[in-house]
């Protein structure tokens, strides 16, 4: 399968039922299985999601599986799993009042993860007066759990207005949740563990309110919050394309292409994760051609990191 290296590997969706979730993810070419569906994990490795090959010489292998038997496909292994996870996510309610562990708390605290959970959120669609939870207000540990227990939320969480294509990193140990009326395309590392803080009262289809971790929460939560400036950033433009750096970590680095005739890319990076977001056209590279439409989710290995998209497209696209 030497001819695999230098092909797109196009991934099925891997659609979650969510209880906040609803039918928005319809509108990108998925069979929805759920009357609430809130996830689809379009580029996955882990263990709770697995993507398979949609189709070409790979077809039925799982991203897991290519990482751990095919490393070369990705320029070698550089991690025990593969380390990106990138998902849609469609909150027709607000998500939880969450947080997620780093690296060093995740070993610790959870058996089972092999990494923390950096992420980034783009605002794909968003109803007017959506908007979002990212930080507190609060000034120390003891500050912080006064107001929990108090049930102060209205002053602990800093809400945020959002519109249609803003941008927010969300670095480990940051308190959020989406809030109902968004679309996102979130790029993380490839982690599932959350910590939730408050849940709204919620109830589960048990009936039940959905069971709260504030012990392990307070103890990786950032405190006081650190707002982060993304480093966003416009690094080609031209009549009929633009790229736009949104943000660069050690754990990921992201983009937005939009492209209106002709783009001529070429990345200096072991693979790329690209998910088309809207639009239609085609993708060239090593000289075959491949159609993309919105919803498409594939990884570009390292021998095709080098490529061509023609149409009238927005992607997101991300690698290590």
């Amino acid at each position: 399968m030497e001819h695999a290296k230098t092909e797109p590997i196009f991934l099925e969706p891997v659609l979650q039922e969510r209880i906040w979730g609803g039918q928005k993810l319809a509108a990108y070419g998925y069979d929805l299985p759920y009357e609430r569906t809130g996830e689809c994990w379009g580029i996955s490795a882990h263990p709770h999601g697995q993507s398979k090959v949609a189709r070409g010489p790979l077809k039925g292998k799982t991203l897991a599986e290519l990482w751990d038997q095919q490393g070369d496909l990705f320029g070698g292994k550089t991690s025990e799993t593969f380390p990106l996870l990138v998902k849609l996510l469609d909150a027709r309610e607000d998500l939880s009042v969450q947080v997620h562990p780093n690296d060093e708390q995740a070993k610790r605290l959870e058996d089972h993860e092999a990494y923390g959970k950096t992420e980034c959120w783009y605002v794909v669609e968003a109803e007017q007066g959506a908007e979002l939870i990212l930080g507190h207000t609060a000034k120390s540990k003891a500050e912080f759990a006064e107001m929990v227990e108090a049930g102060r939320w209205d002053e602990l969480l800093r809400r945020i207005p959002i519109q249609t294509g803003d941008f927010f990193h969300v670095p480990s140990g940051t308190i959020h949740a989406l809030g109902a009326g968004s679309v996102i395309l979130e790029t993380q590392q490839s982690s599932d563990t959350t910590y939730r803080v408050y849940d709204f009262d919620r109830k589960g289809a048990d009936g039940k309110q959905r069971e709260l971790h504030l012990d392990k929460a307070q103890e990786v939560a950032m405190i006081p919050h650190a707002p982060y400036q993304a480093n966003t950033e416009t690094v080609e433009k031209s009549n009929s394309h633009t790229l736009t750096r949104l943000v660069a970590t050690e754990f990921f680095t992201v983009y937005k292409a939009v492209v209106q005739g002709k783009w001529e890319a070429a990345f200096q990076a072991p693979y790329v994760l690209v998910s088309v977001i809207s639009g239609e056209g085609e993708l060239v590279v090593n000289g075959k051609n491949y159609t993309l439409g919105k919803g498409d989710h594939f990884i570009l290995p390292v021998q095709a990191t080098s490529f061509e998209i023609t149409g009238h497209i927005e992607a997101i696209l991300s690698h290590t």
